[in-house]
């Protein structure tokens, strides 16, 4: 399990900022930190990572990263970090990059399967696409076998489509290795497929933390709309279904029956509307 309990505080001429954090994240969770730029997400995961000190507590397992009287270096928390902006190196080919990080030809042949790699190995980074170039920085992230893996927007860069693919390979990494992931997103709908736990912060506090639905999902108001939405995910439920909706940075949903059901998929750009008193799905 990993436990935080920190704070850190920034002072300038013109304000002060505080970080100031505390909560647990289970062995194997898929967390996600969600907030806005400036709220604190990504020093968050540098002081987890150990980039940057702070007051407090911080352990992971049997392991102390950091307390009043230990701190443990970035190279000893046996931890994987994947930046937005893939830090590779160039001068080396796909196979190079993971071997930089451990010597197990194996184990490298064994990611570059499973991240649909194997026949770019002997590519030089200059010659992969963006998607590509992340998943190369997923895998040797992976390489050393980390416990733990911290991931800072690594995807908002990418265009969506490729995004909606890398997010399926990251789940696929995750629970074959059985990782517990720490994502930093401002990205709601991204946050709603990947991860089971959810904490938002602002100004440097944990406003809400819960699973997706209970941080996310709200009821809808009574007015008359018509807004755009792409449907995360379609689960049946009893008789009827329910389609998951990211409006934006909100999640909502809509009860369809099973006629209105076949007409949609995960994915699927739609309107969102109002007609008599009850909410309607239309493709775009």
């Amino acid at each position: 399990m990993l436990k935080l309990d920190f704070e850190k505080i920034f002072k300038n001429k013109e304000k002060e900022f505080k970080l100031k954090v505390k909560f647990e994240v289970k062995e194997g969770d898929f967390c996600a930190i969600f907030g806005k730029s400036g709220s604190g997400k990504t020093t968050l995961l540098r002081i987890l990572a150990g980039f940057e000190k702070a007051r407090g507590i911080c352990t992971f397992n049997n392991t102390i990263f950091f307390d009043d009287k230990n701190f443990l270096s970035p190279q000893k928390r046996k931890l994987g970090f994947v930046f937005q902006d893939y830090a590779l190196f160039e001068n080396m080919n796909v196979e190079q990059n993971l071997l930089f990080a451990k010597k197990d030809l194996k184990f490298a042949n064994e990611l570059l399967e499973l991240l649909d790699l194997s026949k770019h190995k002997k590519s030089h980074i200059l010659e992969l696409s963006g998607g590509q170039k992340q998943r190369v920085a997923l895998a040797r992230a992976i390489m050393q076998k980390p416990k733990l893996l911290l991931l800072d927007e690594p995807f908002s860069a990418l265009d969506n489509e490729i995004k909606l693919h890398l997010h399926d390979y990251l789940l696929n990494i995750h629970k074959t290795y059985k990782i517990t992931t720490i994502l930093i997103s401002h990205d709601v709908s991204e946050v709603y497929k990947l991860a089971n736990k959810v904490i938002i912060l602002e100004n440097g506090a944990i406003i809400k933390e819960g699973s997706p639905n209970e941080v996310f999902l709200k009821t809808q108001g009574s007015q008359k709309f018509a807004i755009k939405a792409r449907i995360l995910k379609l689960q049946k439920q009893d008789s009827i279904f329910i389609a998951i909706l990211a409006i934006g940075n909100q999640i909502s949903q809509v009860a369809l029956s099973p006629l209105e059901a076949k007409d949609f998929k995960e994915n699927d750009e739609v309107f969102l509307s109002q007609k008599a008193f009850a909410l309607n799905l239309t493709k775009i």
